[in-house]
């Protein structure tokens, strides 16, 4: 059971692993201003995303919900490209996605929602997300992805976020020097798995309501 939110970042970075992987989940819809009892009744952490799985046992965390997907696949090809045998470059990927969330993501609430951070200005917090983007931009000019030419969790788990940061300001974005930022961006944001599975709109789930199958089949 994968109770998610369809413009939560970490729940679409969640999402769009489990649909590469193909693997099926029952997907729950959730309003975070009226979270669903059944979610609620967890205890601890009401946030999403969350998957409970069919022993019962709760992955908590999107990173969880990721790790949990690439040990339930068949795919044994598939799931070393995302997630390198090797512990070197395990821990490399583990680098980029903390560097994001850690950092990325303080500066990008606050570009986000620059009204509700007064102290500084818009533009300064812009300022501060770019250290990310310029990182990034220099990481993606010797390859297509993050770690070669394939994917791998590092791009799935950073490109949310980067979405977010680059609609803030789409112009601002699309006219930047980050061209090989917004090439990798615009490679997932206008895949078909992305549309048309991924960012799949669906209703709230309710007590009662029959689960909906992601990917839908």
């Amino acid at each position: 059971m994968l109770y998610s939110f369809r413009r939560c970042p970490y729940a679409m970075r969640a999402r769009y692993t489990i649909a590469l992987l193909g693997i099926t989940v029952h997907l729950r819809e959730v309003i975070l201003k009226s979270k669903p009892a059944a979610l609620l009744k967890l205890g601890g952490r009401s946030s999403v995303p969350q998957l409970v799985d069919v022993d019962g046992v709760r992955y908590p965390e999107s990173l969880d919900i990721i790790f949990w997907a690439l040990s339930q696949s068949n795919d044994s090809n598939l799931v070393n490209q995302l997630w390198p045998l090797k512990n070197s470059q395990q821990n490399k990927i583990k680098a980029w996605i903390a560097y994001n969330d850690n950092f990325f993501k303080h500066w990008l609430d606050r570009y986000k929602y620059a009204d509700r951070h007064p102290e500084f200005s818009e533009n300064y917090y812009r300022n501060k997300g770019e250290v990310f983007l310029r990182r990034l931009d220099k990481r993606l000019s010797r390859n297509e992805f993050l770690f070669g030419n394939d994917i791998s969790v590092a791009d799935i788990a950073l490109f949310p976020f980067v979405r977010q940061f680059a609609g803030v300001n789409q112009e601002w974005f699309e006219s930047s020097q980050y061209h090989n930022v917004i090439r990798w961006l615009a490679g997932f944001v206008n895949s078909c798995m992305f549309k048309s599975v991924v960012m799949v709109k669906h209703s709230a789930w309710q007590a009662g309501q029959e689960n909906i199958l992601f990917p839908a089949h």
